[in-house]
């Protein structure tokens, strides 16, 4: 569910409290499969992501083309939330929100950990 639209730079972003934020279930998980996934609407790929423990492998669509090969992706850990509904992505059921920040073009780069840690960790 990562988008490459141009995304929002606002310098005023709303204020939410911790009450808010501790909402998000933030996970790190491996990468364990990439794929490409020609039947989204935008160029995007499949990626099966394993967090370990309760969570397991969840399922999420990345539009992530213009900087990332399937290949070179897994192995790799990345941060996606993992508590938003599932959603609908052309014939794939998107299950966690990879995350990512755009470049100076606007493509996604994903937010991984410096080093290795365990899946499932929660960020905070």
């Amino acid at each position: 569910m990562t988008s490459s639209s141009k995304l929002s730079t606002s310098s005023n972003p709303t204020t939410v409290s911790y009450d808010d934020f501790q909402k998000l279930d933030v996970r790190v998980g491996t990468i364990v499969e990439a794929a490409p996934f020609p039947e989204a609407r935008r160029p995007a790929l499949k990626l099966l992501i394993d967090f370990g423990g309760d969570i397991g492998r969840k399922k999420s669509s990345a539009q992530i083309t213009r900087n990332y090969q399937p290949e070179a992706l897994v192995g790799r850990q990345v941060l996606a939330v993992v508590n938003f509904p599932p959603r609908q992505i052309g014939p794939m059921m998107s299950e966690v929100l990879t995350l990512g920040v755009p470049d100076a073009d606007g493509e996604v780069i994903l937010i991984s950990p410096d080093r290795a840690v365990p899946d499932g960790g929660r960020l905070y």
